[in-house]
C-alpha cells in the first residue's frame, strides 16, 4: 500500500493545511470511560432494590427500567465525551481535540518540529492488563500529557518516527536553501 493509498484510509479535518497529510489519528483508551460505566450501573442496582425488598408491590418493579434508563443517558454523556476527544497526527503537527460537554470543544496544536522528547508509562498491573498508558510530549513551552492511551508503546513508536521524519525533512528543507 502506497502513502498516498493510506492517508485516504484517514479521513480530512476542520482546519487542515493544504498540502498536510494525516499520519494517523487515535483516542484515549476505554478504560477513560470507567466513569460512565459506573453512572451506568449504579442507578440501576440502586433502583433495583426496593422491588426485591417490597416484592409486593408490582409498580416498584417499573423503577429498574427507570435506573436503566437513567443510567443510558448518563453514560451517553460519558460515552460522547470519549468518542470527540481526538488526537491526529499529520506530518507537521499534534492536534489535540478534546470534547468539553456537549457544545465545546478545546483544540491545542504542537509542531512536530518543536517536539524535545517523547517519554510514556504503564501504569502497573492494569495497565499491562487493558494495555494502556500515559505519554508525555516534552517541548520548551510545556509538555502535552496524554493519559489513557491504549498501546502506548506503538503510539510512542509512531509519534517518534513522526517527529524524526519531520527534523529530517526540516534539515533537508534548510540545505535547499543555503
Amino acid at each position: 500500500m502506497t502513502k498516498k493509498q493510506k492517508n485516504k484510509l484517514y479521513k480530512d479535518f476542520d482546519g487542515q493545511r493544504d498540502g498536510e497529510v494525516v499520519l494517523f489519528v487515535f483516542r484515549r483508551h476505554m478504560i477513560a470511560m470507567r466513569k460512565g460505566f459506573y453512572m451506568l450501573v449504579v442507578p440501576f442496582a440502586l433502583s433495583a432494590v426496593p422491588p426485591l425488598v417490597w416484592s409486593d408491590y408490582l409498580e416498584l418493579f417499573l423503577l429498574p427500567i427507570g435506573g436503566l434508563l437513567l443510567g443510558a443517558l448518563l453514560f451517553s454523556y460519558h460515552f460522547i465525551m470519549w468518542y470527540f476527544t481526538v488526537y491526529i497526527v499529520t506530518d507537521q503537527r499534534i492536534r489535540q481535540v478534546t470534547q468539553k460537554g456537549f457544545f465545546g470543544k478545546d483544540v491545542i496544536e504542537l509542531r512536530l518540529s518543536k517536539v524535545q522528547n517523547i517519554s510514556y508509562n504503564i501504569p502497573g498491573l492494569s495497565g499491562e492488563m487493558f494495555k494502556y498508558g500515559t505519554i508525555v510530549i516534552q517541548t520548551f513551552v510545556g509538555d502535552l500529557v496524554i493519559h489513557n492511551v491504549e498501546h502506548p508503546d506503538k503510539i510512542y513508536n509512531k509519534l517518534q518516527d513522526a517527529v524524526n521524519n519531520t527534523l529530517e525533512n526540516q534539515g533537508m528543507h534548510e540545505e535547499n536553501i543555503t
